[in-house]
C-alpha cells in the first residue's frame, strides 16, 4: 500500500465515550448500533478473552481503520502512540468506549483475570491497512504533524 496516504491522528484525537446506559435492579444494558450516535459506522466486530494477564495484544497501527476499544468484562491498560507522543487509557467500565482514530500505534496490557475486550471498526478486515512493524511506523510519522 502506498505510504503517502498514511493517516496521521494525534493521541489528542483520542476520547472517551460513554455508552447509553440503561440500570436496573436486574442488571445493566447498554446498546451499541449504527444509529449516528458514534464517529463511524460499524464494519466489523470482534472481542479477546482468555488473555493471560502478562500478555500484549495490538503492536499495530491502521491506516485508515478507526476503531471504539471496550473492556466489556474486567480492565485493561490501551496505550496509543502518534509518533510524537503516548497516552495511557485504563479501560475498566463497560459503558464506556475509546474512540481511536487512524494512524496511532496501539498497545493493550495489564489484563485483569477474565478481561474481555471488544473492539468495533469503521473497515471491514484489511491486511493492507495494518502497519505491524513499529520502526516503519515511526518513518511514517516523522514528517507528520498533528492537525
Amino acid at each position: 500500500m502506498d505510504d503517502s496516504v498514511f493517516s496521521f491522528s494525534s493521541v489528542d484525537d483520542c476520547r472517551i465515550i460513554t455508552l447509553p446506559r440503561n440500570s436496573h435492579e436486574n442488571g445493566s444494558l447498554s446498546v451499541i448500533g449504527n444509529d449516528g450516535s458514534f464517529p463511524f459506522t460499524v464494519k466489523r466486530v470482534y472481542y479477546l478473552y482468555d488473555i493471560p494477564g502478562d500478555a500484549e495484544r495490538g503492536g499495530h497501527a491502521h491506516r485508515d481503520n478507526r476503531s471504539l476499544i471496550i473492556a466489556v468484562s474486567g480492565c485493561f491498560d490501551v496505550t496509543l502512540d502518534d509518533g510524537h507522543q503516548k497516552r495511557t487509557f485504563t479501560l475498566n467500565r463497560p459503558y464506556n468506549a475509546l474512540y481511536v482514530p487512524a494512524g496511532l500505534w496501539r498497545e493493550i496490557r495489564n489484563f485483569s483475570s477474565g478481561s474481555v475486550c471488544l473492539v468495533l471498526t469503521s473497515e471491514s478486515y484489511s491486511e493492507d491497512d495494518y502497519v505491524r512493524d513499529y520502526a516503519h511506523f515511526i518513518d511514517l510519522t516523522r514528517e507528520k504533524t498533528a492537525r
